[in-house]
């Protein structure tokens, strides 16, 4: 009997789990545990040390799910590095004596045809209609999901009650994973949709806004990132970043982020390192109050991007935060720095507010002297 293990990524661990019982109904579905101190330390252990976070945080998982019975893994990976990491986790795990069948799905190997082939190799009872409803239904979880986080990233941080916006996304979740039909789960998405907007919030009349960019397991893997956003939405901070797996799936257009990023870069960078440049220039031009980009460790694409989203932050006088996170990323360094970065964009919001007044009354008696005379 096939037992199939996949990665932890945020919440998206539900729709995957649920796209590959549909592929797979007689299979038994190992869910990967939730990370802990005990994953990172396997992954870091077992892992090449120049290789970026997300390789040790996938291979502390992939022990685990072996550990508890998984003997069919699945990994996937496109743009960047971590698309030919597939062989060497592979590799290293049969060094440690398991013994499984390992599907990787990557770059060139990542296409519809080429997955459907494989996944038929463990369900031969598996039609190409059948593939594709369960993948379609797999990208409208992840696409309603995402629509729903990003109004909750703006909102929780002034909840009355935050406990309201996380229970309600449980039942959310929940629901959204049972869901068989196409038009169930759109009524699902508009039914929560209603209720995170009834969810009493009290937000001041012009709160701190902060654009989040950078690369997209960092942001997408809570743990990863120890769980930034939260920190910033009890801080009372609007948090918005677009950048998500709706974003890989629909949104990333190199070509017309290499065109929003003009002035800044020229050629492409990468993974999402044209995508971080572009979005935090809209950020900048919406009037954001800071931005902060988060990346793995080592990673080329968004270290390449670095520059240009200095000479942003410098030419639209928007602050950045640069955060680098490894298995060794300290807590209270973070937690140092992130305060700093929150003090110094409500002081510069402070000091606008100053000079905007004393502008106000500046020409006021200006007003005043004219009418005088």
């Amino acid at each position: 009997m096939f037992k199939i293990g996949y990665p932890h990524l945020g919440d998206y661990h539900i729709p995957i789990r649920r796209l590959l019982q549909d592929l797979f109904p007689t299979a038994e579905i190992v869910s990967p545990p939730p990370f802990t101190q005990k994953t990172v330390e396997l992954g870091g252990r077992h892992s090449p040390d120049f290789v970026c976070a997300p390789f040790k945080y996938n291979m502390g998982n992939y022990i685990e799910l072996l550990e508890a019975g998984a003997n069919v893994l699945l990994q996937t990976g496109l743009g960047c590095r971590y698309g030919y990491y597939g062989e060497v986790q592979e590799q290293i795990l049969r060094d440690l004596g398991y013994d499984f069948t390992f599907l990787c799905f990557s770059r060139e190997k990542a296409r519809p045809q080429n997955i459907y082939e494989t996944c038929k190799k463990l369900n031969s009872n598996l039609t190409f209609s059948m593939f594709s409803k369960a993948v379609l239904q797999a990208i409208m979880r992840i696409y309603f999901m995402d629509q729903l986080d990003y109004f909750l990233r703006e909102q929780i941080g002034f909840a009355k009650n935050a406990k309201h916006f996380t229970n309600t996304k449980k039942l959310f979740l929940k629901e959204l994973a049972a869901e068989n039909s196409i038009i169930g789960l759109y009524r699902i998405y508009n039914k929560y949709r209603t209720r995170y907007h009834a969810i009493e919030t009290h937000m001041p009349q012009n709160p701190l806004r902060v654009g989040i960019v950078g690369e997209l397991y960092t942001l997408m893997e809570p743990y990863s990132n120890h769980f930034l956003e939260k920190r910033l939405a009890k801080g009372g901070i609007i948090v918005s970043r677009k950048m998500s797996a709706s974003f890989l799936l629909f949104g990333k257009r190199d070509r017309r982020s290499l065109h929003s990023s003009r002035g800044y870069l020229q050629y492409t960078v990468g993974a999402n390192g044209v995508d971080s440049v572009a979005g935090s220039r809209q950020y900048a031009k919406d009037g954001y109050d800071g931005l902060i980009h988060m990346k793995s460790f080592g990673c080329t694409p968004e270290l390449n991007a670095q520059p240009a989203l200095d000479q942003i932050s410098r030419d639209y006088d928007i602050p950045i935060l640069h955060l680098s996170f490894d298995t060794q990323t300290g807590e209270a360094g973070l937690e140092t720095r992130i305060e700093a970065f929150m003090d110094m964009i409500e002081m510069k919001r402070k000091q606008q507010h100053e000079k905007y007044s004393q502008s106000r009354r500046g020409h006021r008696l200006h007003l005043h002297k004219r009418r005088v005379h």
